[in-house]
């Protein structure tokens, strides 16, 4: 079974940073895509960044030049260095990573439990 475990949340005054970390372990051959998303109070989950296995990136127009995601293969480990943060950036982050099993070789997904960000003064 595979799991992601994220750390790095808190509390950051506005214009602070925060680094989230997002470890994958268990039975995996490989993992591909590997993305952030968050969900505000009372607002729907969205994508704020992607990763691709190979290093390409792609990031909501709400985090550009403030957000960066970034990746350690060797660790099976995704990270989001989010600067000048603002109080709309407060949600529950989350990670998700898109792998091939390694006993069967199946394309499947796994999410992390969530971590809190609230950016306030």
């Amino acid at each position: 079974q595979v799991q992601l475990v994220e750390s790095g949340g808190g509390l950051v005054q506005p214009g602070g940073s925060l680094r989230l970390s997002c470890a994958a372990s268990g039975s995996i051959f490989s993992i591909n895509d590997m993305a952030w998303y968050r969900q505000a109070p009372g607002k729907e989950r969205e994508l704020v960044a992607t990763i691709t296995s190979g290093g390409s990136t792609n990031y909501a127009d709400s985090v550009k030049g403030r957000f960066t995601i970034s990746r350690n293969n060797a660790k099976n480990t995704v990270y989001l260095q989010m600067n000048s943060l603002k109080p709309e950036d407060t949600a529950v982050y989350y990670c998700k990573a898109e792998y091939l099993d390694a006993l069967y070789r199946r394309r499947l997904e796994v999410w992390g439990q969530g971590t809190l960000v609230t950016v306030s003064s």
